[in-house]
């Protein structure tokens, strides 16, 4: 199916780090696959790993938008007017926007002549990170998205349900998936980091509030797991007195480290040897880097929020959010169940059918095809 599909609304990939990103990384090769042209707009500010202009069968424009530390937001709304723009002058049969901060340009595509699709992956204005101004505008973006695109995909069932009551919309729900990785003997990395198989927690993040990054130190330190190592995957965009204060706690607490982004085999390296994955987050939309530890085997711990609680794992896989006493208890009990290969390929099996990339492509495809429809 010969759609030219143009997608914005992200800072680029592969391997910049955060779960849109990783969102439209996957979706992209897989509607290459299904015969669609897909063109991606990536930020100037954000330097990926592919090589050149086109990276498996999608192309590549990287467009000038200001870096502007410590302006948090501003630099995506740039990018996006610009792109929007640049979007007129390239007609794609599809303008995919991606996220409510980048749809406040969602009524200037429509009234260029275009037709849009928007990919709602979460109210982003319940992340802490945000000031009140900054909040009121996510919302007037989910709102202008919501209400002027021709049509709108849902990563969750709680975001439906929002889009609903709040709008009266109806959308599409197809949510995130996973790629079932080969699983990697190589452990160059650990050996790197001090680390041994199957005796560190894993957490895999940006370095952001909604994460609880603290929580989870202050649990791993009253679990006391004899011979465990915390280890913290990510990076924040920007440093800030959040991140400041996790990479201090990093530093004053024993057996916690922080290596940074992590992309490729490394990252392959630190998810396939961990002995637990913990995701003790305030907020997600539906929570890609979950769906990864799942797609390697690991056992995993996670916060009660609804949007985890959607991914279906058994009660006592859950704790309360904030509740460090009961995750320090779950990392106490986890850490003494042995992980037997069985166990992990039926997590594998599990996971890989019900979050399946190719998958979630038809369905996007579909989506596609009807948003045209409309707009004839």
């Amino acid at each position: 199916m010969n759609i030219y599909v143009m997608m914005l609304g992200f800072r680029g990939f592969p391997g910049v780090q955060g779960g849109v990103e990783t969102h439209v990384e996957n979706l992209s090769r897989h509607l290459v696959e299904l015969g669609c042209q897909i063109h991606a707009i990536t930020r100037s500010t954000y330097k990926t790993s592919a090589n050149g202009r086109q990276w498996h069968g999608v192309y590549f424009t990287r467009l000038w938008v200001p870096k502007l530390n410590g302006i948090k937001g501003v630099e995506a709304i740039v990018h996006t007017f610009v792109g929007v723009l640049y979007a007129a002058l390239k007609r794609p049969d599809i303008l995919h926007i991606h996220a409510i901060g980048p749809s406040l340009l969602v009524p200037l595509a429509r009234m260029l002549g275009l037709t849009v699709v928007i990919t709602h992956h979460g109210p982003d204005y319940e992340r802490q990170k945000w000031a009140r101004g900054a909040r009121l505008i996510l919302k007037l973006g989910e709102r202008l998205g919501m209400c002027w695109a021709n049509e709108r995909i849902v990563i969750s069932r709680v975001i439906q349900d929002l889009v609903m009551t709040n709008y009266g919309k109806a959308s599409v729900l197809i949510p995130n998936g996973v790629v079932l990785p080969e699983l990697p003997d190589s452990i160059g990395t650990l050996s790197k980091f001090g680390l041994s198989p199957g005796k560190y927690v894993l957490i895999v993040s940006r370095i952001v509030p909604e994460k609880r990054h603290l929580d989870l130190i202050c649990a791993f330190k009253k679990a006391a797991l004899p011979g465990w190592i915390l280890v913290i995957v990510g990076d924040s965009d920007h440093p800030d007195d959040y991140s400041n204060s996790v990479f201090k706690a990093v530093n004053n607490t024993q057996n916690v480290i922080s290596t940074g982004f992590q992309a490729g085999q490394s990252l392959q390296e630190l998810f396939a040897h961990a002995g637990l994955f913990v995701l003790p987050s305030s907020h997600e939309g539906l929570p890609i880097a979950l769906l990864e530890a799942l797609s390697y085997g690991l056992p995993v711990i996670a916060s009660d929020i609804p949007a985890n609680l959607e991914i279906g794992l058994p009660e006592q896989n859950y704790f309360r959010l904030g509740d460090i006493e009961m995750l320090a208890h779950l990392l106490h009990e986890f850490s003494s169940i042995k992980q037997t290969e069985e166990i992990r390929n039926q997590i594998r099996l599990w996971v890989s059918q019900r979050y399946n990339w190719a998958e979630i492509a038809r369905s996007t495809l579909q989506v596609y095809l009807s948003a045209m429809d409309k707009a004839t």
